[in-house]
């Protein structure tokens, strides 16, 4: 696919790529996971004084630049392509376009300023392993997934000082270092069973978040407790409205992670490439001619990925309805050319004993972490592609023979 950017959205691109190469390289990118927010705060701050990244979609009126999903991917392959750990996904992507979406004028105008400028940062806070089923990816957002009155799942109820929550989500994305907690409860009970988004501020009595250990450390998790937390209904009580929302952020935030994961493989795939030359020159070419084909093949894959993400990130981009563009499929996409390129290189860099490649926390193996880490959370592969499919209508009818 030949896309054709803004000369703004291009801006943005070489702007992020420039200033996280040079703040963000593998160590530093390695040593920021690892600090107790995950992420670099300094940088996150540059990123959002410099080039307003936390509200590049945050409509103007509430402080943000008024982007699209476009702007997001864009950015998102530039993060992927360092495996730069930030709250750009839990928080950008994920938790403030509800908030946009949902939220009343008040909410709106108290939370959204604070998460355009980067002051704040929020997360998306869904029961058990549920992510990709509530936003539609890898299944149809319906059902129980909320906890259906189950151990396990979150619980609100309501009285006389407003909403209470209770309950865990297992799988909150940078939970641990949020502000602020966009969390789906179910509620009703048998009589009225609904599941509904709530606001809760990460330091309220009965809130504990603990981050988990997780494959992907540059992807932080954190499993969030709810002892009868004091929340605040975001919007107003009409399910299928949250069920619409989440759907429509998911294929969103599908398109921002494919370009992402495309970003990634690319990276990857570059580091290999650069690796076997090496070995070439050196006079060490044997097997690694061979390698020349499989890395062509690889190269194949993540630009037809990479054209994947493209579109579905332009088709977000102008679809003012929300309307689903087919982020999902992209991921697949993505996700696969990323498991492809890691693949390579984790096995062409440490293939003579020699590379650095042959251990854990290589940087080969980050990448790798990073395809099998959203597969887990965001897959699997086909069942993004069976959910597509399912939505476009290919399994609806028979087919007369």
């Amino acid at each position: 696919m030949d896309a054709a950017f803004t000369a703004e959205q291009d801006e943005i691109r070489r702007a992020l790529r420039e200033l996280v190469a040079k703040r963000c390289g593998p160590d530093e990118a390695a040593a920021a996971a690892r600090t107790p927010q995950g992420y670099d705060t300094a940088l996150w701050q540059t990123l959002a004084e410099q080039l307003a990244l936390p509200g590049l979609a945050v409509p103007e009126e509430f402080g943000g630049a008024g982007g699209t999903t476009t702007e997001l991917a864009l950015a998102g392959e530039e993060m992927g392509r360092a495996l730069a750990p930030s709250p750009l996904l839990a928080s950008a992507v994920l938790a403030a376009p509800l908030i946009a979406r949902l939220g009343t004028e008040e909410q709106r105008r108290t939370h959204l300023p604070d998460l355009a400028a980067g002051r704040t940062t929020a997360a998306l806070a869904l029961p058990g392993a549920s992510l990709a089923t509530a936003l539609g990816l890898a299944g149809d957002g319906t059902g129980d997934w909320a906890g259906g009155g189950r151990a396990g799942g979150v619980q609100a109820g309501s009285g006389s000082e407003g909403w209470r929550l209770y309950g865990q989500a297992e799988q909150v994305l940078d939970g641990h270092s949020a502000d602020l907690l966009v969390v789906a409860a179910h509620t009703g009970g048998f009589a009225r069973s609904r599941t509904l988004l709530f606001l809760v501020r990460a330091d309220a009595p009965g809130v504990v978040a603990v981050r988990r250990t997780v494959l992907d450390e540059t992807r932080p998790q954190a499993r969030v407790e709810l002892r009868d937390a004091q929340a605040e209904l975001l919007g107003v009580d009409d399910a299928p409205a949250v069920a619409d929302a989440l759907a429509a952020t998911g294929d969103a935030a599908a398109a921002v992670l494919a370009a992402e994961a495309a970003g990634a493989a690319e990276a990857a795939l570059a580091r290999t490439v650069e690796q076997t030359r090496e070995r070439e020159r050196s006079g060490r070419a044997g097997s690694f001619r061979a390698a020349r084909n499989r890395l062509a093949d690889v190269y194949v894959t993540v630009q037809a990925a990479r054209s994947a993400a493209y579109y579905a990130a332009l088709g977000e981009g102008a679809a003012a309805d929300g309307a689903r563009r087919g982020g999902a499929l992209a991921l697949a996409q993505a996700l696969e050319a990323l498991r492809a390129a890691s693949t390579e290189a984790v096995q062409l860099s440490g293939g003579d004993g020699g590379g650095d490649g042959s251990t854990w926390e290589d940087a080969a193996h980050r990448y790798f972490k990073r395809a099998a880490g959203d597969e887990l959370l965001f897959g699997p592969v086909h069942r993004l592609r069976e959910q597509a499919a399912e939505r476009a209508g290919l399994f609806g009818a028979e087919v007369a023979v």
